[in-house]
């Protein structure tokens, strides 16, 4: 064995280039700790002579106002920090399920844009065209307008079986909660996993043998299958709350409010027109010759598509998609302009009521902070696992 190399000694001299860079990223470290400091204390100043109030101690105290639209009970007489809390839920239920529905749709319409058919292709890329350039604003508003303006009041409501629509939303039934339906959810959270480990399972196959198993409607028989035992061994309840058509509006059963579905659909449809293009770019930039060696082997072009040009465009497509999933969560916050109660919507209430101005947005930054940042902590995850490995 070769002997190790000695350690090199460090130098603190002002000659070494790493003691150098030290020292100016403690000065730099210093100047933005100093310049933040003269801020705040600058602020904290200025408002204390003006008589302003500061704090976060208004958390505390009754809000003093409802909140039309929330996934938990909420009264004025709950403090701030339980309607901020609502706020919060509302963003994330938006950009939860907008960022869902986006990459369905965008994925969809990408792998179209590479369709044999001239009309597919031609819609394709009509929608991308159209939708990407008409501000997210303007269809938030557009869609709002559809749902207030175009659609039946509650009386005259279209109805579709046990579902109904009108200026009031769209109402459902809903599961009356019991055993059965809690065993259901634990049942399709345990089919997912099964399902990933069959794919996982059949990739290995079709890569050692070349036969290829189904990877998409085998995992949803799988996941139904086991969420349908969980069903039946929790009792197999089967009672529902059905809507009903009121002479004001459609009462019991679960509903959308026509705010949320406003900015659900506008942030979906705009958000989907970039990340087709992405999804698009992603694959145009596999090499012709993993098509031509795919045709070789007698795959047929949806068996290529989805078995050799999308898993390596995954690696180009990850990292814009995120900005996308980003851009989604932060647009999120127009939904003030419609009147849906978003912690943009609740932090405006509690700044007029209280006047805790830098507070209340502070609140609101902190909130897109922590969401922008947990997204692309999970994406850069994702990333790392969807990377060439090198050897």
């Amino acid at each position: 064995m070769s002997p190790k190399p000695p350690p090199k000694k460090k130098s603190w001299s002002w000659r070494s280039q790493a003691f150098r860079g030290l020292i100016y990223q403690v000065i730099a470290i210093g100047l933005i700790v100093a310049v933040v400091w003269f801020l705040a204390h600058n602020t904290l100043y200025n408002m204390k002579i003006r008589g302003i109030q500061s704090g976060f101690d208004f958390l505390t105290g009754p809000a003093g106002f409802d909140i039309g639209e929330s996934l938990y009970p909420f009264d004025s007489s709950q403090p701030y920090w339980q309607a901020f809390l609502v706020g919060l839920s509302n963003t994330l239920r938006v950009a939860l399920m907008g960022i869902i529905l986006t990459t369905i749709l965008g994925t969809l319409l990408g792998v179209g844009r590479f369709s044999r058919n001239a009309l597919v292709r031609g819609l394709c890329y009509a929608y991308v065209e159209c939708f990407r350039n008409i501000p997210v604003l303007l269809q938030l508003l557009m869609w709002y307008l559809m749902f207030t303006e175009l659609l039946p009041a509650a009386a005259d409501a279209w109805k579709v079986g046990p579902v109904y629509l009108s200026k009031g939303g769209l109402s459902f039934p809903i599961p009356i909660w019991a055993s059965g339906q809690f065993w259901a959810a634990v049942g399709l959270v345990a089919g997912a996993i099964i399902a990933v480990i069959y794919r996982k399972w059949a990739f290995r196959q079709f890569e050692a043998t070349g036969k290829l198993r189904s990877m998409f409607w085998v995992p949803v028989a799988i996941c139904l299958a086991v969420s349908l035992i969980g069903w039946v061994a929790g009792g197999a309840q089967t009672a529902f709350e059905y809507p009903i058509k009121g002479e004001f509006a459609i009462e019991n059963g679960g509903s959308l409010t026509p705010e949320f579905l406003s900015v659900l659909l506008g942030l979906t449809i705009f958000t989907a027109a970039f990340v087709a293009e992405v999804v698009r770019s992603g694959i145009q930039s596999v090499a012709r010759g993993q098509s031509e060696a795919a045709a070789a082997l007698g795959l047929d072009p949806g068996q290529t598509m989805r078995l050799v040009r999308l898993p390596q465009a995954l690696r180009v497509i990850i990292p814009p998609m995120t900005n996308q999933y980003l851009n989604l969560t932060k647009n999120s916050s127009l939904a003030v302009a419609i009147g849906y109660p978003d912690v943009v919507s609740i932090a405006n209430t509690a700044l007029n009521q209280t006047g805790r101005a830098v507070e209340c947005i502070a609140i609101v930054m902190l909130v897109y902070l922590t969401t922008s940042l947990s997204t692309a902590l999970l994406m850069n995850w994702y990333n790392s696992r969807a990377a060439i490995m090198e050897r």
